[in-house]
């Protein structure tokens, strides 16, 4: 499992993998008859490495004042405690197991963590922990752009077919708009800013935007994709690509993707209203 990102710098960090939102999946979707019990779930966080994602959430805090046009040193020596807070590792996992444990079924948990705990799906929790909590993201994107000038074309193949697959839904650009419209305006009401954000022109604004933020999400995805998964073999890697299209697999990170964001948004939605408490309004 990947960790999330936003908006590539200087908005925020660069996004890969994950996308869509919990209300939407669920709307979307009938609830499943029985849903996995609590003690699978937490076992299930551990086997996937999607509890690690979950943690690595907690860096992304450090990007919230540059959204706004700040440093973290504008917001005080309170700042680090406050965004730790905030981003209460322990908290954002009690949510997501609430989460899944309404919508992830025993069928979906059963073959995500069948293919996790094999000896191909073990290697990838290793590299994939390691890299979600690698937090200088501007030394592995350009480890990962000086693998990609020397890799076979049929390598950066398979990376850019894992990449879709994990977004099969094609939803992560609007999950990283969502997120940053969710903590601008949030900031804008609690009087971080000077002045009152007009939300349909902030996402009037997004949408002009789109197609270059698309860009550079993948882009940035691919580059950290290829330092991430750098020591796996390209046919290892086609087999995870394999094991992703699966229609069982693609529903399992659908909803592991929406429970993820949806997290995102709201601890930014939260960290905006802790900040107020920090500094006064601030000019975007």
């Amino acid at each position: 499992m990947s960790r999330p990102h936003l908006a590539p710098r200087p908005l925020l960090r660069a996004m890969m993998l994950f996308a869509a939102f919990i209300a939407a999946v669920i709307s979307a979707a009938t609830i499943p008859a029985r849903a996995a019990d609590r003690d699978r779930l937490e076992a299930y966080l551990d086997v996937t490495g999607f509890g690690v994602a979950l943690d690595s959430i907690a860096l992304a805090a450090a990007d919230a004042p540059a959204m706004l046009g700040l440093e973290a040193s504008d917001f005080g020596y309170e700042w680090e405690r406050v965004a730790t807070e905030v981003f209460d590792t322990d908290q954002m996992r009690e949510t997501a197991l609430d989460m899944l444990s309404e919508t992830l079924s025993d069928e979906m948990l059963s073959h995500a963590a069948e293919f996790y705990a094999s000896d191909l799906g073990q290697r990838l929790v290793a590299v994939e922990n390691a890299s979600h909590m690698r937090e200088d993201d501007d030394a592995k994107r350009a480890e990962g752009l000086e693998l990609l000038a020397e890799m076979p074309e049929a390598r950066r193949e398979v990376l850019r077919d894992m990449n879709a697959a994990v977004d099969s839904a094609g939803t992560g650009v609007r999950a990283v708009q969502e997120i940053q419209v969710r903590f601008l305006l949030a900031a804008s009401y609690a009087g971080v800013l000077a002045y009152d954000l007009d939300e349909q022109a902030l996402r009037a604004l997004m949408a002009e935007g789109e197609t270059e933020l698309r860009a550079q999400i993948e882009a940035s995805a691919l580059a950290n994709a290829a330092a991430t998964y750098a020591n796996l073999s390209t046919e290892g890697l086609q087999a995870y690509v394999e094991a992703l299209e699966d229609p069982v697999m693609a529903r399992v990170y659908e909803l592991m993707n929406a429970v993820q964001y949806e997290i995102m948004a709201n601890r930014f939605e939260a960290l905006a209203a802790r900040m107020a408490e920090l500094q006064p309004a601030q000019e975007l």
